[in-house]
């Protein structure tokens, strides 16, 4: 008996310890005292998990050669394809990079491929992670800025003639600027690149099925209690919670007015073309709709950092 319970005590240790790496691409990841809107998202769910995460920044090229040399145990924000599934379990994704063309208003921001934007001034950040098509493209002018709120400057001063934006930083916009958004700038509804975001741990980990299973889990559980509204700092996000093909809106308990928000978030492109209205979430808890929600008020949530440098990200606390 005491050997059985030594050998558990044992992968119970590997399970709940993991070392992980990723590139500085903000905002989605970044150094811990600075905005990281995907490893929050994944540290959150490992936490949650019983999972203790040590996770560093260094170039991705690193990242992935620390990987195959088995050094550290996978990363935290890593798009799938073929070749790293030979070595790597992906998770579930969790997130989604979508470029979208921004102009001022007026102007065309219809265009999909790259050969329709001959001639064009495009303004992109500098080390983003664009597609290769885009940094190659020898049919239009490239103009680097250091984020985008200086593209958006040079966009309004007219000295580009668009920008590359993540789609959920126009949701930022929204939130904060409506006015300004709606009257000002035309944005594409059709994104221009869309990337998929994974956790990654390496096959041969122990455990590494489990650890993959409860983190999946726990990201489902973060959407429906309100933990990504808080994290993507928007007023709602939609997604099929009940995969009935059918996606609900999850709202940020901040939201204060009585109308539900007029733009909200899909975590998937796609899943804004079926919304059910008359389903909301808030905290976790469903109602019918958002005035039932509304009038019936009574959370109270507050979001602080964490303050264990080996588990950074948010703590999500109700009352």
């Amino acid at each position: 008996m005491l050997f059985i319970l030594g050998v558990s005590l044992v992968i119970h240790a590997q399970i709940f310890n993991l070392k992980l790496a990723s590139d500085a691409w903000p905002p989605f990841t970044n150094e811990s005292t600075k905005k990281s809107l995907a490893l929050d998202i994944v540290n959150e769910a490992l936490t949650r998990s019983q999972i203790s995460v040590d996770h560093e920044i260094i170039d991705f090229e690193k990242v992935l050669t620390a990987i195959n040399n088995q050094e550290i145990d996978g990363c935290g924000a890593i798009w799938k394809t073929s070749e790293r599934e030979e070595t790597l379990l992906f998770s579930k994704p969790y997130l989604e990079n979508r470029l979208v063309l921004v102009g001022l208003k007026g102007r065309d921001v219809s265009f999909t491929k790259i050969a329709e934007l001959t001639r064009y001034k495009i303004g992109l950040v500098a080390n983003y992670a664009y597609d290769a098509n885009v940094l190659n493209a020898q049919n239009f002018e490239i103009v680097y800025s250091k984020n985008d709120q200086e593209n958006l400057e040079k966009l309004f001063d007219k000295t580009i003639d668009y920008m590359l934006v993540d789609e959920l930083l126009i949701h930022y916009l929204f939130k904060h600027q409506v006015n300004d958004v709606e009257k000002y700038l035309s944005i594409a509804e059709v994104p221009f690149q869309i990337k998929k975001l994974h956790l990654a741990i390496r096959k041969n980990i122990p455990n590494a099925s489990e650890i993959m299973n409860r983190f999946n889990q726990a990201i489902h559980q973060m959407i429906i209690d309100g933990t990504y509204t808080k994290i993507l700092n928007v007023n709602s996000i939609q997604t099929d919670i009940d995969g009935d093909g059918i996606t609900e809106l999850i709202i940020n308990s901040n939201y204060t007015s009585d109308e539900l928000p007029k733009k909200s978030y899909p975590l998937f492109y796609g899943q804004h073309e079926k919304v059910a209205k008359t389903k909301v979430y808030v905290n976790g808890k469903q109602y019918k709709d958002w005035n039932l929600a509304y009038k019936n008020k009574k959370w109270h949530t507050t979001i602080e950092a964490s303050t264990d440098i080996y588990n950074p990200g948010v703590r999500i606390k109700t009352n």
